[in-house]
């Protein structure tokens, strides 16, 4: 088969993948005595499209398990997608709305009959966009996390985390969104600046200042630090009549170190029911707590005139009532503060008192490398004792401030989608409650006034169930539904399992270290005694081309790959996106980029097509070096192959593919191919193409793999992906070296000739016999009149080699053309200095528009480049 003249992505891709999938090549086989490679894919949400985010995690992973493979590892790469609890419930329950019912009128069953309906139709959607981006994983070990092997798991944990006392029922404030009416994570909330009034009342014979009045109601108590001197005439548990909004009310001191004397009046009263911090305050003092506000987010009828008020509407009428009363002290209207809304349901998070699950990060509950110790200590000890490695190192002060900062962790949402709290409750007669927590539903035994056994109606945050993703996902799903199995037998009894944890790696973004990969240490450890990985690699976001963050506001930000990929191809965009890409850090997005990598692709292309005409007619051999070039050849080629090797298993993918994109470009396609023009070798060619391919399939799998399906010599059913690295024929290091310094005559020749426009030169040496046998080349790739060894002679002298070289150009010649030179120089130096002083002038910085300030940097960067140029030029003929 010839290739054609121009490589067209789309008539390849889909039938390159297919092809992929039929030979079985992304299949692991845990009965194998190979190495292992393990890494679990993050699972994108099932119902989501495609964004130049999955696009990055996709194509770093991709190269990693395609690069095991080519180590001759056995590589498991394990797909899957998540349910996404909140994001689908909090969809659905949109959808109702907009047919002006909801959740509660249809019920439980036909709300989740309904969910999964929506769910399943969406599914192909992003397991089709996963292949489009060429992701090379195992899909006969496709997992979804509402799987029943996976819910088993769940509940496992579950309930050996409740029999060791790690799980528990209690009383705790949470973050309440009263939009979908669900408890969040701290995780899983955003902050928003908000400007606000700041209000300081008259509260006895203090001032207490506050921004949100509306939660005042309650209050009976006011606390101010114990070693504030204004206050130190007041002693703990002193009581004193207030004024307040519906009345006089009893108040007492209380003196608590969390108060910030600097802050406001430095006293405050507390309002334990709606704030995190009351509420420690509370239980530290054993003082009552009163709602407020309701889980709708309107006043309850301690506010008197006002309950059934909605918050905002309430707040302006509450601060008058106050004014009227003369409690009104001062009104600060450009108060800045930081207001919480959950990142899934928009809305804005009201702190409450509820009965929640809670998982305990400070009891002692795990046997850790002989010690017991609490799921804190873990999450520190697996990454201070080396367990667990963090790329780049220093996220680990980040982690390590997270851990310090940790508390419960509240595991109950109150939505329908997603794992159902394995917990029952029966209710006697007498007021007594019994609860049940086991994998399966307890037996009504119809014992005298007992209720039946109801089940929680909650459901589990999802990171709980997401937390056990790396090993749950390696279970066997038919021993799974032996529950005469113990989980340690599950864990025992599933090849996979046993193959591939610890994973090897886990890649993904820095913004869910906390939200997914502390979590994932955290119950893996537990549940199994193992680490989930042993290394996390936390890649960067990706920004829009001005460096913000892309958002829907600004849809002209966001990119999307599936409009990228049918105009540039696939490994285009792979490339672009590992192009410039280091741990931990962002990068933005730059349609340059594409370009490049897309006439990358073009280059490969090329070169094929170019060997394949030179190598048509010619016996495929073993591919022995003769000439310097092609000891030359083959030297870059190992050494750039070694380096590419090293950089992968070491995470640098962007130095990777550096030295893939130079080697290719510079060496191979502006060197070795026109040498090979004057000299060919078809057998070397052809197998140092057959490296190129291997070593660039990681990071461009669709081109490499359509050219390697023309190559001669190949069986039938061989494939790119399924060979080894390759292993380069040793090269002679005293011939490469010769070959560079043809390189570098030729290169200086190019130059002179171009600059003087001598066109017609003769370059001559003494006594070089390297350069004798390679005159015709040097003739030829210098673009000389001829190449010839004398014993004496003069012209100019080549500068940049130790051997006598020179070309028949005078002096005199090169002298007048510097003199040229230096005035273009100077002219141009003066325009560097003119643009740099009116660029350090602060008033034209300020004063001039900004688009004529940004074009007269653009013009003194390309004026800076143009100076270097000419001052290159200068320097080598002064």
């Amino acid at each position: 088969m010839n290739l054609p003249k121009t490589y067209e992505p789309a008539e390849y891709e889909s039938d390159i993948y297919a092809l992929w999938e039929k030979s079985g090549v992304f299949t692991a086989h845990p009965e194998s005595h190979k190495e292992r490679f393990s890494i679990s894919m993050p699972p994108p949400n099932e119902t989501g499209t495609l964004s130049l985010g999955h696009a990055l995690f996709l194509t770093l992973q991709d190269i990693m398990v395609r690069h095991a493979r080519q180590q001759g590892k056995d590589a498991l790469w394990l797909p899957g997608t998540d349910h996404a609890a909140l994001a689908v419930n909090a969809l659905i329950e949109k959808q109702l709305t907009e047919e002006g019912t909801d959740k509660h009128q249809i019920g439980r069953e036909a709300f989740l009959a309904r969910t999964r309906e929506f769910v399943a139709a969406s599914r192909g959607t992003m397991l089709g966009q996963m292949r489009a981006m060429g992701a090379s994983c195992d899909w006969t070990r496709l997992r979804y996390t509402l799987d029943d092997a996976l819910n088993r798991c769940v509940n496992e944990v579950f309930l050996k985390m409740y029999e060791a006392g790690v799980i528990y029922r209690g009383h705790r404030i949470v973050n309440w969104d009263p939009n979908l009416e669900t408890t969040v994570s701290d995780d899983e909330m955003i902050y928003t600046e908000e400007k606000a009034t700041f209000y300081t009342f008259k509260y006895g014979p203090f001032e207490i200042s506050t921004a949100r009045p509306e939660t005042k109601f309650g209050d009976k108590y006011v606390v101010m630090h114990p070693h504030d001197k204004r206050y130190a005439k007041y002693k703990e548990g002193d009581t004193f009549v207030a004024e307040w909004i519906n009345g006089p009310v009893t108040a007492t001191v209380i003196k608590d170190e969390a108060v910030d004397p600097k802050f406001g009046t430095g006293v405050m009263t507390i309002t334990p029911w709606h704030d995190r911090t009351d509420f420690e305050i509370a239980e530290r003092h054993s003082l009552d707590k009163e709602q407020i506000i309701d889980f709708h987010g309107k006043l309850l009828p301690i506010a008197g005139e006002f309950a059934g008020m909605p918050i905002t509407e309430a707040r302006p009428k509450i601060v008058e009532k106050l004014r009227q009363k003369g409690l009104l002290i001062k009104e600060d209207p450009g108060y800045i503060h930081n207001v919480a809304i959950n990142e899934r349901g928009k809305g804005v998070i009201e702190p409450q008192i509820k009965l929640q699950w809670f998982v305990d990060v400070n009891k002692p509950a795990v046997d850790w490398n002989g010690k017991q110790r609490t799921l804190k200590e873990v999450l520190q000890s697996v990454v201070r004792e080396g367990d667990i490695t963090l790329i780049p190192k220093r996220f680990e002060k980040v982690y390590f401030h997270w851990i310090d900062n940790l508390r419960d962790w509240c595991i109950s949402r109150q939505i329908w989608w997603g794992h159902r709290v394995p917990a029952w409750y029966r209710f006697h007669v007498d007021g007594t409650t019994e609860t049940y927590v086991g994998l399966t539903p307890p037996i009504n035994d119809g014992r005298e006034g007992w209720n039946e056994w109801e089940q929680d109606p909650d459901t589990l945050d999802t990171w709980f169930s997401s937390a056990l993703w790396t090993w749950s996902t390696l279970i066997d799903p038919e021993l799974a539904n032996d529950y005469s199995l113990t989980l340690n037998d599950l864990l025992k009894q599933s090849p996979d399992y046993q193959a591939y944890h610890p994973t090897t790696v886990m890649e993904t973004g820095w913004d869910i270290l906390f939200f997914w990969v502390a979590r994932m240490i955290l119950s893996t450890t537990f549940a199994t005694g193992e680490v989930p990985f042993k290394t996390v690699y936390l890649h960067g976001l990706i920004r829009a081309e001005d460096g913000k963050k892309m958002s829907k506001s600004r849809p002209e930000s966001i990119i999307d790959p599936l409009d990228v990929i049918p105009k540039y191809g696939t490994d285009a965009l792979r490339m672009a996106l590992i192009m410039g890409v280091t741990p931990g850090n962002d990068q933005n997005w730059g349609w340059s980029k594409i370009e490049a990598n897309r006439n990358f692709c073009n280059k490969l292309w090329n070169i094929a097509r170019y060997i394949e005409s030179a190598t048509a007619d010619s016996d495929a051999g073993k591919g022995e070096p003769k000439t310097d070039a092609d000891h030359w050849i083959l030297l870059k080629l190992q050494q750039s192959a070694d380096k590419i090797d090293q950089d992968i298993t070491n995470f640098r993918f962007s130095e990777a593919y550096g030295t893939l994109y130079h080697f290719v470009w510079d060496d191979l396609a502006d060197w070795y191919v026109e040498a090979s023009k004057i000299a060919p070798n078809p057998a070397l060619l052809n197998s140092v193409l057959q490296s190129v391919l291997i070593m660039a399939h990681p990071f461009a799998p669709f081109v490499t793999e359509t050219i390697w399906q023309t190559l001669d010599g190949k069986t039938e059913e061989s494939t790119l992906a399924q060979q080894l690295w390759p292993e380069i024929p040793k090269a002679d290091a005293k011939q490469a070296e010769h070959f560079e310094t043809v390189k570098t005559i030729v290169s200086e020749t190019r130059f002179i000739t171009k600059s003087l426009g001598a066109s017609d030169a003769t370059l001559y040496f003494t006594d070089v016999p390297f350069l004798s046998q390679n005159a015709e080349l040097i003739k030829r790739l210098g673009q000389l009149h001829d190449v010839a060894e004398v014993q004496n002679g003069n012209g100019l002298y080549l500068t940049s080699t130790s051997y006598r070289c020179w070309l028949d150009i005078d002096q005199a010649t090169a002298r007048e053309f510097a003199l040229q030179i230096e005035i273009k120089l100077k002219t141009q130096q003066a325009l560097v200095e003119r643009l740099a002083s009116r660029l350090s002038n602060k008033s034209y910085i300020s004063k001039a528009p900004k688009e004529v300030v940004e074009q007269t940097k653009d013009q003194l960067k390309d004026a800076q480049i143009q100076l270097d140029a000419i001052s290159k030029e200068y320097d080598r003929f002064k």
